[in-house]
């Protein structure tokens, strides 16, 4: 017995070493690259003040449960090397979509955004557009509806724009973040809502980036590209890391329109505008004829204030904060998507900034789109 005793402690210390060993293995993977980034994000510091808050120990603990910049640091490279093999793996695998039909007709109306095209409709910093093709009419994500009112801004305007949740038979969440799952208390709970009670939603059928639950309802979440409706389907999941919020999974739609091409409308664009187009490129043998929605280009300004600093320059962009989006890089995007001759064009302003929003005008011209509540974008 004490034999046995011996040995169960040897090959339990054993383990411990290992564990640690290997622990330590983890943190030496990125240690140079922890090192240059923290050289640069100390000469970063001086040129932008927003920095000093926005990193300070406490604000970092509150957000990322550790107010330790390394660790931090740490797990999104970690997580950014992940999502690189992951989404490396997935577009070796990925298979075209066929048969998956058409719409001769396609109309994009925003029922939450920033702006507004009338002075009677509310606007939020989230998203929520209703997309309706020749035989579906799809709810695109539900907003945030900040102040919890009942109703929220999207029943709100759906009233004002004589829409309804009955017309709605299919729903899609774009990713679980709380502009687009109808707000923080819902998008916790890996839910979603209309507005402030989650109201009976028929036998409509959702779609969900990751697994979710709804009174009375079943999810279908498809981490894969799936057809949702006649000549519409997702993309399939594309993860990011984000660097204060971590994993991010989201998912954009594609529209085929008879005679014209693919329409992608992303939420806000997380999976990087790069791997959005390549995904749609391998999914799909119809051409890029148009992208609506969100990208995540804060670039002179944000559209929300957190500690008296806006929040979108920095957080969501798959980026470290000392390295933001400039108005080159939102140039170079504009290239590389101007490349596959777009004919529709709408950057949405709930995430980006009215600079970058102004070179994507510039750059596609009659092509481009506003996004505004109440404005409808059509394709015949």
């Amino acid at each position: 017995m004490r034999v046995f005793r011996m040995a169960s402690f040897s090959v339990l210390l054993l383990s411990c070493v290992f564990w640690a060993f290997a622990s330590t293995e983890g943190q030496s993977v990125y240690q140079t690259e922890i090192e240059a980034e923290l050289t640069f994000l100390e000469k970063a510091r001086g040129e932008n003040p927003d920095l000093d808050t926005l990193l300070s120990e406490s604000i970092l603990k509150e957000i990322t449960g550790t107010g330790d910049i390394r660790e931090v640091l740490r797990r999104y490279l970690q997580g950014r090397e992940e999502s690189t093999k992951e989404w490396e793996k997935q577009q070796a695998s990925i298979q075209k979509m066929v048969n998956w039909g058409q719409t001769a007709y396609l109309e994009i109306l925003p029922l939450v955004e920033f702006y507004a095209s009338r002075q009677d409709l509310k606007t939020e910093a989230a998203v929520s557009y209703l997309i309706k093709t020749e035989k579906n009419t799809i709810l695109f994500d539900l907003g945030r509806n900040a102040e919890n009112g009942d109703p929220s801004p999207l029943l709100y305007n759906m009233e004002k724009l004589g829409v309804s949740l009955e017309d709605v038979d299919t729903i899609v969440i774009s990713h679980n973040h709380d502009d687009h799952t109808g707000g923080g208390e819902w998008s916790r709970q890996k839910t979603f809502s209309a507005t402030a009670t989650q109201i009976p939603l028929g036998n409509k059928k959702v779609y969900t980036p990751i697994p979710m639950t709804y009174p009375g309802l079943e999810p279908i979440c498809s981490t894969k590209p799936i057809r949702v409706a006649q000549g519409v389907a997702t993309t399939g999941v594309i993860t990011n890391q984000l660097f204060f919020l971590g994993r991010i999974e989201e998912q954009a739609l594609a529209v085929n329109v008879s005679g014209k091409g693919i329409v992608l409308i992303a939420g806000c664009g997380h999976q990087t505008l790069s791997r959005i187009i390549d995904r749609a490129e391998a999914l799909f043998d119809q051409p890029i004829y148009g992208l609506i929605g969100g990208l995540h280009y804060a670039v002179t300004g944000s559209r929300g204030s957190w500690k008296g600093i806006g929040v979108h320059r920095y957080v969501g962009t798959g980026r470290v904060p000392w390295r933001p989006y400039t108005l080159e890089d939102v140039r170079h995007k504009i290239e590389m998507l101007k490349a596959r001759n777009p004919q529709l064009v709408g950057l949405s302003p709930h995430d980006s900034c009215d600079g970058a929003m102004a070179q994507f005008r510039q750059a596609f011209g009659d092509a481009y789109r506003y996004v505004e509540v109440g404005k409808k974008i059509s394709i015949n």
